[in-house]
């Protein structure tokens, strides 16, 4: 699939840029503590377990912050979990992928979002998705929550955000403190921090918006329904409107729809259009 090369190689360019930042900030620690034994194994340390840490705490974080719980595989409250259970079922066994862990919570907005690996993967489901979607739709919502964990792209996006802080804290720290030291250091190292998070944030929300493209046609293909897909849309975007987004901040990305991020509007956007995501569905 075109699309899923295309996503790859994004992928790559984005997640070098982001490992040269990596690399940057363990120059800097060599520069500025020496390489002394102890610095070299506890930099080793760090660069081999920051990331794993990033991983986990994202991934629970994004689950936690939306209040999920594991989803039943029965019926229950007029909820139709076993038919969600055995939907995405059939689709794993499609995508040849694993079974990831289904679990739902209230967002306040019909919505759905994936983060995890192929072997440790979690779908979480709003209550109100449920409530509104019809069963072809909602399985169209599924396939593309699991595209996102086939594709691998949920790691890039978790770690990419917890990067992003961590490059802006490092560039204040070179800029504010290894001049004179003063308020107009300080002031130049919280605007460079500020630009440093800004531009890394740019690479991501570019490749966010790409990845969403991908997974509605993969979902498009694996559920040979695209017109189901992009019903759900139209469904979740009305039942979005006049609703606040209630997951928070680092969730929103990660969601299958997000509105648009910052004052730049576009180029800060986690997703495409709505419209223009129905649109491609729609053509296929």
């Amino acid at each position: 699939m075109v699309g899923h090369t295309q996503l790859k190689v994004r992928m790559a360019v984005v997640g070098t840029f982001l490992f040269g930042l990596y690399l940057a900030v363990a120059g800097f620690v060599l520069t500025s503590f020496g390489t002394g034994p102890t610095v070299l194994i506890l930099l080793s340390l760090g660069m081999v377990g920051y990331p794993f840490i990033l991983y986990k705490f994202g991934r629970w974080s994004a689950v936690r912050g939306v209040g999920a719980e594991e989803m039943p595989e029965r019926r229950e409250a007029g909820y139709r979990f076993d038919e969600i259970h055995r939907s995405t079922e059939r689709l794993c066994d499609e995508m040849g992928i694993e079974k990831p862990k289904l679990m739902v919570a209230e967002m306040g907005v019909p919505n759905a979002f994936a983060v995890g690996r192929k072997a440790d993967g979690i779908v979480v489901v709003s209550s109100e998705i449920i409530d509104i979607l019809e069963q072809d739709e909602l399985e169209g919502v599924i396939a593309h929550e699991l595209a996102h964990i086939k594709n691998r792209d949920t790691v890039m996006m978790v770690m990419g955000q917890s990067l992003a802080a961590m490059v802006g804290w490092i560039v204040y720290l070179v800029v504010a403190f290894r001049g004179e030291r003063d308020i107009a250091s300080i002031m130049v190292g919280w605007v460079a921090s500020m630009v440093a998070q800004m531009i890394v944030t740019v690479f991501l929300m570019a490749i966010s918006r790409y990845r969403e493209y991908v997974a509605d046609e993969e979902a498009a293909e694996y559920t040979r329904n695209p017109d189901a897909m992009a019903r759900a849309l139209e469904k979740i975007s009305a039942g979005a409107k006049g609703n606040e987004m209630q997951a928070k901040e680092n969730v929103s990305a990660l969601c299958i729809f997000g509105g648009e991020r910052g004052l730049l509007g576009t180029l800060f956007a986690s997703h495409p259009p709505t419209e223009k995501r129905i649109e491609r569905l729609r053509s296929l």
